[in-house]
């Protein structure tokens, strides 16, 4: 999915990062899918010997390239973690709410409330997959979401939940934590992993619409 941002947020400093990030994180994918077609051309993965029974270097195969290509395949996995990981601190400045409150509404907050006693829901579980990750992490319907990484419902310019897709497309194979509120007053905190290959559609596997008051 092509990266976007909300129209309020389009020419800021952080999302210009955000951008440069992103396209970094796309080249890395990009040399990797490279590098594995190598592996696949000579029919081995990241495990399969390369010497024959007898301790000789396989001659059905091109030994070298296959080696190049996995030491290759490490390095940009863990270039890929590293900028995944600035990723997220970036999307935290691009979608997270300004560090201080006005102090008309700081004058509202009791000393015993916490940021999270004061977050409202704004998307509401329509549906979760068997099996999916979202199943795994404890998501269950009609869960309202009251965060999502560093998500709010001040993140959101709109009514639209692109915010959310491009966090999820962002944190693939990676955690995010999120907090929902369960059966009207019952606050619980999940741990997704977004991930492919689970045996259905999206990374969550769940449906999230809008939610309002």
């Amino acid at each position: 999915m092509g990266f976007t941002l909300p129209p309020r947020m389009n020419n800021t400093a952080s999302a210009d990062n955000v951008r440069s990030l992103m396209a970094r994180k796309d080249a890395i994918e990009a040399e990797m899918e490279a590098q594995f077609t190598i592996l696949q051309s000579n029919a081995v993965n990241m495990d399969t010997p390369l010497v024959d029974p007898e301790g000789f270097p396989r001659a059905d195969i091109d030994v070298w390239a296959v080696r190049h290509a996995r030491v290759r395949i490490i390095e940009l996995r863990n270039d890929h973690k590293t900028f995944m990981d600035k990723i997220m601190l970036a999307l935290q400045d691009v979608y997270a709410p300004g560090a201080q409150a006005s102090e008309e509404s700081a004058a509202t907050i009791s000393s015993g409330e916490t940021a999270s006693d004061m977050l409202q829901p704004f998307a509401r579980v329509d549906g979760v997959a068997p099996a999916s990750p979202a199943a795994s992490a404890g998501l269950l319907r009609e869960d309202l979401v009251l965060s999502f990484g560093p998500l709010t419902k001040s993140s959101f310019a709109t009514s639209s939940l692109q915010p959310l897709a491009e966090l999820v497309a962002a944190q693939e194979n990676q955690e995010v934590i999120i907090e929902v509120l369960r059966s009207g007053d019952h606050r619980v905190r999940l741990t997704f992993i977004p991930r492919r290959g689970w045996g259905g559609r999206g990374l969550l596997g769940c449906h999230i619409v809008p939610y309002s008051t």
